[in-house]
């Protein structure tokens, strides 16, 4: 009855006999707005290789409600942008007590996402019926516990249909079991 629908809960979706592509520019445009960002400089990836978070105690405390409020507008924004959920959800960790180490791999995440406003998830129109999914982990990736962060993604027809990255329940003791345990969850 209201035809096409075009933009509903800060998410922007185009339909076209080709697909349909959801992405949330209007929605980064206004958290950059927000959070002071508007003229950053550009960043290739949410974090940058070899960046392990940790406690970071010795480092000055942030603003905690800030660190929140950029984590969960962060939180939301992984709907649409799947690239950003493993370093969105590691930086989650730290909500209790974020310091300055915290916020600034947050702010690289913004940086991201001013240089890639346009990304988003594409679902074709016309493929076959299959099912693919992606599985990944690393050992002992957390200083803290020393427990593995797994991720995944399912794809239906070459399309997205889901993705997680979350850290595993249980201290793998190798790279094997900690590939076995994410491909389990990935699967399940």
């Amino acid at each position: 009855m209201m035809g096409k629908i075009n933009f509903f809960l800060g998410k922007q979706i185009k339909q076209s006999k080709e697909g349909i592509f959801i992405n949330q520019p209007k929605y980064i445009k206004s958290l950059l707005e927000r959070f002071g960002m508007t003229n950053c400089s550009n960043a290739k990836v949410p974090l940058p290789a070899g960046i392990r978070l940790n406690p970071s105690l010795d480092k000055p405390k942030t603003n905690i409600q800030r660190y929140r409020s950029m984590i969960g507008s962060l939180l939301y924004l992984t709907v649409s942008r799947p690239d950003i959920m493993f370093v969105v959800c590691n930086c989650a960790r730290y909500q209790a007590d974020p310091h300055e180490p915290h916020l600034a791999a947050v702010k690289t995440i913004f940086r991201y996402l001013h240089n890639t406003p346009g990304y988003g998830l594409w679902y074709p129109a016309n493929s076959g019926f299959y099912i693919q999914a992606y599985s990944d982990s690393d050992l002992g990736g957390c200083s803290i516990d020393h427990k593995s962060t797994l991720g995944g993604c399912q794809f239906l027809d070459g399309k997205l249909i889901g993705w997680q990255s979350k850290k595993q329940t249980c201290v793998s003791i190798s790279t094997a079991e900690a590939e076995y345990v994410a491909a389990a969850a990935c699967t399940s």
